[in-house]
């Protein structure tokens, strides 16, 4: 059995050249591959053309696919912006930067030091427009966040009780599709949207059934040492060492269903140049816009609610309440003003708010220290700073070019140990978070550390790579 023009079509080809260059391409280089696998790459290709233009097997196909093509939106000329750390960021991740850059809704646009190409807007990519929104520029995973709690208890339990925490991550986190018998119940689950929207309505079970729990990939709940080197006021926290744990993750399916749908909604209402498509928006003073923010705000609180019952049960079974809790949420669109007191609507898609006295945390990788910080507000920037490290490959490079015995032997020297994950997450996979750090200087003042010691992830055994 072969694939057919239907079913490209239904991966969302439009009808004309391209799906005679795909099936061709398809039939003599990829005839090994199983329909399901053909399918994927070629879906791969049309959602995201120029991650693939190293591959001179689908040259024909990205080269007609990235002809303009009479759309009854016109892309302008393209505005300037502000790069940190250029020399480090993929040519792919800046030219979706420069494209987002020519929409006419664009205002101001710039790119952080951990960015890396993405769907739409790059990761890393910071976007303010006027009076509309970009679900694919908020991102799949709404509201993705980081939570920092800090305990007033001695480091040394990280060795002298390592067991003890290991089984305390494994009982009360669930990773990927896995999820708690016995949900907790939370505030946010009353939320009005779950009445108002009937897609939202639609997902208020699954919400419930998967609270408290994370999502795969770079995921994570894990130990360690923070050291504060400069005190941070309003938490009464003096520079020393404290015992702290560290998550990451997002709004799971609820974000997921949600951002799906309105980008199908926004691509219909606002046919883009094919390069531009995933920026498609929806006008802020429409019903799916308003639908849209409502639901993009519900999908945020939902990702705190997570990170706080995580946070509760390890309370829990460490015995005492932290003595600070530090969050930030990237992907996610806010409103704000401009230096002329204008409101812009700012999309920051893996970009951490960085406003004059606003606290966040950059993680680094497993292996290596994230920061607490403290935003500058800098106006280049349009007051934020990166959200982590930032990939230096792709999940499938990294798979097929790093060995597990250097990244066990990376854990080792760095002394951590890590229960799940795979060779997709290996340290050697990100940029160097000093040099990131460097990079935005400008941007965000730094209070201290957080070095990883014990990690979990999406799986239950110790590092090694998922079949």
């Amino acid at each position: 059995m072969n694939l057919t023009g239907n079913n490209l079509i239904k991966l969302g080809f439009k009808e004309g050249k391209a799906i005679g260059i795909a099936l061709e391409i398809i039939n003599n280089e990829y005839s090994s591959m199983t329909i399901d696998e053909q399918l994927t790459l070629l879906s791969d290709v049309l959602k995201s053309p120029l991650s693939h233009e190293s591959n001179p097997l689908l040259k024909p196909l990205i080269q007609i696919l990235l002809e303009p093509v009479d759309s009854g939106i016109q892309l302008t000329e393209g505005k300037t912006y502000q790069i940190y750390g250029a020399d480090a960021i993929e040519q792919g991740a800046i030219r979706q930067m420069e494209t987002a850059m020519k929409l006419p809704v664009t205002v101001a646009g710039a790119l952080m030091p951990d960015a890396h190409q993405g769907y739409g807007l790059p990761i890393g990519g910071v976007l303010a427009i006027n009076n509309a929104v970009i679900p694919y520029a908020v991102g799949v995973d709404i509201g993705c966040r980081m939570c920092l709690s800090l305990y007033d208890l001695p480091v040394s339990m990280l060795d002298e009780k390592k067991e003890e925490l290991k089984k305390m991550l494994v009982s009360n986190t669930k990773f990927g599709i896995a999820t708690f018998k016995n949900p907790k119940d939370h505030e946010v689950l009353e939320h009005n949207a779950f009445n108002e929207i009937v897609l939202v309505k639609e997902l208020k079970d699954k919400a419930w059934r998967q609270l408290g729990s994370s999502g795969g990939g770079n995921h994570f709940v894990e130990f360690g040492v923070v050291e504060i080197t400069d005190a941070v006021n309003e938490y009464n926290l003096t520079p020393g060492k404290y015992l702290a744990l560290l998550s990451h993750s997002g709004s799971r399916g609820l974000g997921a269903t949600i951002a799906g749908h309105y980008t199908k909604i926004a691509m219909k209402q606002c046919e883009l140049p094919q390069e531009a498509k995933h920026l498609a928006w929806l006008d802020l003073s429409s019903e799916a816009g308003q639908e849209y923010w409502i639901a993009m705000n519900l999908a945020g609180d939902y990702a705190s609610a997570c990170h706080h019952q995580i946070h509760e049960r390890m309370a829990i079974g460490l015995r005492t309440k932290p003595v600070a809790m530090i969050e930030n949420h990237h992907n996610f669109a806010w409103k704000e003003k401009d230096m002329l007191g204008n409101e812009i609507i700012v999309h920051r898609k893996g970009a951490t708010p960085a406003g004059e006295g606003v606290l966040g945390i950059i993680p680094g990788s497993m292996a290596t220290p994230g920061f607490i910080v403290r935003g500058k507000g800098n106006e280049a920037s349009i007051n934020s700073a990166s959200h982590g490290a930032g990939r230096t490959m792709s999940r499938t490079k990294a798979k097929q070019t790093i060995p597990a015995s250097d990244v066990h032997a990376f854990l080792a020297q760095a002394g951590v140990e890590v229960i799940g994950s795979g060779l997709d997450e290996a340290p050697m996979a990100y940029k160097n978070i000093f040099e990131v750090m460097e990079y935005q200087k400008d941007l965000i003042h730094i209070h201290g550390s957080f070095m990883p010691k014990i990690v979990r992830m999406c799986g239950d055994a110790r590092f090694h790579e998922v079949d």
